[in-house]
This record gives structure tokens, sequence and C-alpha cells, in this order.
């Protein structure tokens, strides 16, 4: 059995998306960040970064005891390896997925994620902010645009890589993003919005969670307003 520390986010549904394709038993654990679960010492021991998701695996490969892992493309990648699926078993293949669920990590999750804050959250609409994060993510559309001209899926088969990217486009119109500008993405974002796996992690997000984590002045500085001071 999986423990989910979870919330309606891309960074939670990247781990739904694989637990409902490969049919692993899991619960969900509801970590409300708006009102601050994050920071409850049950949480932090599991996860020390503040931040969702995070898993308890009971069943480890090892037969030892409860296994705790955060970072999502961390948990994505320990996924794979304890079922053996959603990632390239050959070097190469293995080695292409995994470039591009780093490249998700490191890029295109941080640069929407800055263009959701300046484009939605921030209080004040600092222009040049806006400019940059939107521009930035214009430019990661389309390389994962270019990626796709010539295949199904990001590295081939359906991968992790693919769960770890989807999430963040779908949220293409909060990011001021238009999919027609990026046919190969669009067709991508289609082929996974159609599978039943992903139409069950995301009915699931919404008997979850209908409201903005961001609701009002002490979500704002829960989410937003952190500094070493709330490291705890």
């Amino acid at each position: 059995m999986i423990d989910l520390y979870y919330w309606t986010t891309p960074n939670g549904h990247k781990i739904t998306l694989f637990l409902e394709e490969t049919g692993l038993p899991y619960r969900i654990k509801a970590i409300n960040i708006g009102k601050g679960d994050q920071f409850s010492p049950e949480f932090l021991a599991i996860a020390p970064n503040n931040r969702i998701p995070a898993i308890v695996d009971h069943d480890p490969a090892d037969g030892g005891e409860p296994l705790a892992m955060f970072e999502s493309g961390a948990i994505l990648l320990y996924l794979a390896e304890k079922t053996g699926r959603f990632l390239p078993a050959t070097l190469r293949g293995r080695a292409d997925a995994l470039q591009w669920l780093f490249w998700q990590m490191g890029g295109l999750g941080p640069m929407a994620g800055q263009n959701h804050h300046f484009n939605v959250y921030a209080p004040e609409k600092i222009g040049y902010a806006i400019d940059r994060y939107v521009r930035e993510t214009s430019r990661l559309y389309g390389v994962l645009n270019k990626r796709l001209a010539d295949r199904e899926y990001i590295a081939g088969e359906y991968s992790i890589a693919d769960m770890a990217s989807y999430p963040w486009i779908v949220s293409h119109k909060r990011q001021q993003q238009n999919l027609d500008d990026f046919p190969n993405l669009k067709r991508w974002h289609d082929t996974i919005q159609g599978r039943p796996a992903t139409q069950r992690a995301y009915a699931l997000a919404e008997s979850i969670n209908t409201a903005p984590s961001v609701s009002d002045e002490a979500s704002r500085k829960l989410l937003f307003g952190q500094d070493a001071s709330t490291v705890k």
C-alpha cells in the first residue's frame, strides 16, 4: 500500500497519474496547503521541504520498514523502478526518458510556476516579471512541441516524462499560452487527456478540492510568505 500525501496541484497530479495507470493500491492523505497542513509535524517527518507530494511505501522492494519519499520527480522514478513500468529498460531509452523528466523538474515546472504566481497570485502586477515568465513558458512549450514532431510521446512510449509534464500543460490558459500555436503539443495533450487513468486521476482531484488554494490573505501568506523562520 502507498500512502500518497497529496493536494490538487500539478505536482500532485503527477503521482495520481502514475498510480492510476499502474493500479498500485494507494490511499490519499489530503494535505490542504491553503490551510497549512504542510507544516504539521507528521507531514514534515516525511517531507522536510513542506511541499507535496510525498509518499510512504508500506511494501518496499527490500522488505524493510516503510519507505518515505518526497519530490515528485524522485517519486515517479522510485515508482517506475518499483513496478518496472513507464521507464524504458534499455540504457538509451532510460537516459532519454530521464533527461526529459529532469527537464520538466528544472525548467517547465519552475518557469510555469512563476508564470502562475506573477499572473494570478501576486498582489502587485509587475509587467517585467509577467512578460519574463510568459515568454519563457512559451519557449519551453516550443521545445516540447519540436520534440513531439516525430513521436507520440516524449520518450517514444508513454513514460514518467509525460506524466511529469502533462499536468503543467493542462494549465496552459492560466499561463497565457494557446495550444493551437503548438500543434504537436496539442495532439500530445489531447491524447493523454483521453487516457482512462488520466480521467480517473483528475476526477479524484475534483472530489477532493474544487476551491483555489489561495483564497484569502491568510492562505497567500502561508504559501508565499515563507522564509528560513518557517522551517521547523
